[in-house]
C-alpha cells in the first residue's frame, strides 16, 4: 500500500517536475547532476519560501516606515501642543505671580491700616475715659454748687429777716450808734450772700452748658469709634477669611495649628493683650471694650496665621521662569514622589518655608539633596542640585537661596525634583501652591 502511494506520488511530480540532468564539461571529463522531482519540488519550495518572506519582510520595512514618519509627525504636532500649554501655564503663571505681589501689598497697607486705626482707637477710648470722668467730677461740682446756692438762699432770707426786725426796733427806740453799725453789717452780709448766690447761680449754669457740650463730644467720639470698629471689623473679615481658607485648602487643621505657634511663639508682634478700664482688672462691661477685645483677638488670629504662613511651604521653589515637566502620581508604573520643575541650568532654588536644614549633600537616586523640616511635621525636599548653599543644622528663612538647580542623580535633564512630605508620607506639593495662589 505505502508503495502503491508512493509510485502515485512520484508520478504526479514528474509530470510538474520530470527528472533534469546538469552535464558539467571540463577538458578531460564529462559529468551531470540528476535532478530527481522530489529535489526540485524541495528547491521549488525554499526558493518559494525565500521569495515570499522578502515580500513580506519589504512590506513591513514599508509600513513601519511609513507609520514612524506619521508618529514622528504625530509626535511634533504632541510637542508643539505641550510647548503651547507649557507657556501658556508659564503666563498663567506670572499672572498669578503679579496677583500674588499685589495682593501681598494690599496686605501690607491693611496691616498698617489696622495698627493706624488701633492707636486711634485706644487713644479715643482713652479720650472717652477722660471725658466721662470729667462729667462725674462736674456733676458733683454742680450738685455742690446748687447746694451751697441753697444754703446762700437761706442765709439771705434769714439776713432779710434779721434787718427787717432790727430796722423795726431801731424805729421804736431810736436810731443809736450800736444798732446802725449791725444794720450796716447785715446790710453788707447780705449783698455778699446776694453775690455768692449769683456767682453760684451762674457757675452752675455754666457746668450745665459744659456738661452738655461734653455729653455731645460723647457721642461724636462714640459715632467715630463706631465708625472705626465697623472699618476694623471689615478689615479683618477681608484679611482672615482668606487665609483660613488657605490653610483648610492645604489640609491643615487651623485650630491645631494655632495652638502649635501660640506655644513656639517668642519675638514682637505676638498675642495682644485685651483692653480693660477697670482697675480690677475684671473683665470690661462697656459695649465698645468688649467689640475692641473681639477686634484685638481677630488681630491676634491674623498675627498667627502670617506667623504660621511663613512657617510651611505655601511659596514657589523656583521665582524665574520655569516648565512643569511632571506632577506627583504613578508615572510608568512607578510613584513620583514630588513635582519637576524645568530650567537652566544653575537656576537658583529656594526654601519655601522657614525651617531647619536636616540634610545637604549627596544621596543616592535624589544627586545633591537638601532636606529642610519644617514645623507642623512637614519636610520639603530639593533634589538634583548642582549646588548647594546651606549646611545641615543650618536655619533658614522662606525665601532663602539654598540651592542651584541641576542634573546629579538619577535625572534625565536638569530640574528640580521638589517634595513635601507631612509626618514621613509624600503628599501633592501643588496642594499648597495652588491653596496659596489667590493669597501670596
Amino acid at each position: 500500500m505505502r508503495t502503491r502511494l508512493a509510485i502515485k506520488f512520484n508520478t504526479l511530480l514528474e509530470r510538474h517536475f520530470p527528472e533534469r540532468r546538469v552535464f558539467l564539461k571540463s577538458d578531460t571529463d564529462t559529468r551531470f547532476i540528476r535532478l530527481r522531482p522530489a529535489s526540485q519540488l524541495i528547491a521549488f519550495a525554499g526558493t518559494s519560501a525565500i521569495v515570499a518572506w522578502a515580500i513580506v519582510a519589504t512590506a513591513i520595512l514599508l509600513m513601519d516606515s511609513i507609520g514612524s514618519g506619521n508618529f514622528r509627525e504625530q509626535a511634533k504636532r504632541d510637542q508643539l501642543t505641550y510647548e503651547q500649554r507649557l507657556n501658556a501655564l508659564a503666563q498663567e503663571r506670572d499672572a498669578r505671580a503679579a496677583e500674588a505681589i499685589a495682593a501681598q501689598q494690599r496686605f501690607n497697607s491693611a496691616l498698617e491700616q489696622i495698627s493706624t486705626m488701633q492707636t486711634e482707637l485706644l487713644d479715643s477710648e482713652t479720650r472717652r475715659h477722660e471725658l466721662e470722668t470729667g462729667i462725674e467730677i462736674i456733676q458733683g461740682t454742680l450738685r455742690q454748687a446748687m447746694n451751697e446756692r441753697d444754703d446762700a438762699r437761706s442765709e439771705a432770707d434769714e439776713l432779710s429777716v434779721a434787718l427787717n426786725s432790727a430796722g423795726n426796733i431801731a424805729g421804736e427806740d431810736g436810731n443809736t450808734a450800736s444798732d446802725n453799725q449791725e444794720i450796716a453789717f447785715l446790710t453788707a452780709a447780705l449783698q455778699d450772700t446776694a453775690y455768692e448766690r449769683d456767682q453760684i447761680t451762674e457757675n452752675a449754669q455754666s457746668a450745665l452748658i459744659e456738661a452738655d457740650e461734653m455729653a455731645t463730644q460723647i457721642q461724636l467720639m462714640k459715632d467715630k469709634n463706631d465708625l472705626i470698629f465697623r472699618q476694623l471689623e471689615e478689615a479683618m473679615t477681608v484679611s482672615v477669611e482668606p487665609l483660613e481658607k488657605m490653610f483648610s485648602a492645604a489640609g491643615m487643621n487651623t485650630d491645631n495649628m494655632l495652638k502649635s505657634v501660640k506655644r513656639g511663639y517668642s519675638g514682637h508682634g505676638g498675642p495682644m493683650m485685651p483692653l480693660s478700664f477697670s482697675s480690677r482688672g475684671s473683665e470690661p462691661a462697656d459695649e465698645d471694650a468688649l467689640r475692641a477685645n473681639r477686634i484685638l483677638n481677630q488681630m491676634d488670629r491674623l498675627n498667627l496665621y502670617r506667623i504660621a504662613a511663613q512657617k510651611a511651604p505655601f511659596a514657589l521653589p523656583v521665582k524665574g521662569a520655569f516648565r512643569f515637566t511632571s506632577g506627583f502620581g504613578y508615572r510608568w508604573g512607578r510613584m513620583h514622589s514630588g513635582s519637576d520643575f524645568a530650567a537652566p541650568h544653575g537656576t537658583p532654588i529656594y526654601a519655601t518655608a522657614d525651617g531647619v536644614v536636616i540634610q545637604a549633600g549627596w544621596q543616592s537616586g535624589y544627586g545633591r539633596l537638601v532636606k529642610i523640616q519644617h514645623e507642623f511635621g512637614i519636610e520639603t525636599r530639593y533634589a538634583h542640585n548642582s549646588k548647594i548653599y546651606v549646611k545641615k543644622g543650618q536655619r533658614v528663612s522662606r525665601g532663602q537661596k539654598i540651592a542651584a538647580m541641576g542634573n546629579t542623580g538619577r535625572s534625565t535633564g536638569t530640574h528640580l525634583h521638589y517634595e513635601v512630605r507631612v509626618g514621613g508620607k509624600a503628599v501633592n506639593p501643588m496642594i499648597y501652591i495652588k491653596a496659596a495662589k489667590d493669597v501670596f
